[in-house]
């Protein structure tokens, strides 16, 4: 019995020692002050690395928009130069058209002047008032019952042709005539053929239709009285009257 209560009290006092000392205590581990400084380091590092990146991509931006602004700006000032020099060179086109025109309103004037001095007057039978007849306007001539247009005669038709484009106000008459030989009825349209034949040789040279007309005389207007071949081939003609200028 007492040995007992001797086994029990010395398990109560071992108990209480345990207490007393407490029980063992959690180990911490502390960092290395170094590690966590590499660490520190090596965040500040990317840290300032991403500024610099964003920092050299706004650069590169502002840039890319400073240099888009300064084509746009040369572009602007570009188009308004070819404008202005489009304008300058329309308005330098408008003085020398307005000059030519001038030039020419003139040269028009000085040639109508000339021209009136070749006109001369005359009476015609069967036409009211009075014609005019002008030496610059020269008679073309035919063979022998023809009225084709022969080279030479060609060339005269051109420099008739000239002179009316020189004067587009100016309206013609052209008169077919014809030699003696031959009845009254036929010679009167060989005549009208004659004159018609060179209407068309005017208009073919670009004189408008609206400017001529026709009239055939056949045989009845001689330009030479002869009976002869010499006048014959006078008479076998056509001749220009101007009805208005």
């Amino acid at each position: 019995m007492i040995k007992k209560s001797l086994i029990i009290t010395m398990l109560i006092i071992f108990c209480l020692g345990l207490v007393l000392m407490g029980c063992p205590k959690k180990t911490v581990v502390k960092e290395e002050p170094s590690v966590k400084k590499v660490e520190e380091a090596v965040a500040e590092r990317e840290r300032a690395g991403r500024l610099e990146a964003e920092r050299a991509l706004k650069e590169r931006e502002l840039k890319a928009k400073e240099e888009e602004a300064k084509r746009a700006l040369a572009e602007k000032e570009l188009a308004a130069e070819r404008e202005k020099l489009a304008r300058l060179e329309a308005e330098q086109k408008e003085r020398e058209a307005k000059e030519l025109a001038r030039i020419k309103e003139e040269e028009a004037k000085r040639a109508l002047a000339e021209f009136e001095k070749t006109l001369v007057a005359k009476k015609y039978p069967g036409i009211e008032g009075e014609v005019l007849e002008s030496k610059l306007l020269k008679d073309i001539h035919f063979d022998f019952d023809k009225y084709d247009i022969r080279p030479g005669d060609a060339l005269i038709l051109k420099e008739n042709a000239a002179l009316l484009t020189k004067h587009p106000t100016v309206k013609i008459e052209i008169e077919g005539h014809c030699d003696e030989r031959g009845t009254v009825e036929y010679n009167l349209a060989l005549g009208e053929r004659r004159a018609s034949s060179t209407k068309k040789y005017l208009i073919s040279l670009g004189i408008s239709p609206e400017r001529i007309s026709t009239i055939s005389y056949g045989e009845e207007r001689p330009l030479d009285p002869g009976h002869n071949e010499e006048a014959w081939a006078k008479n076998r003609r056509t001749h220009t009257i101007i009805l208005s200028k």
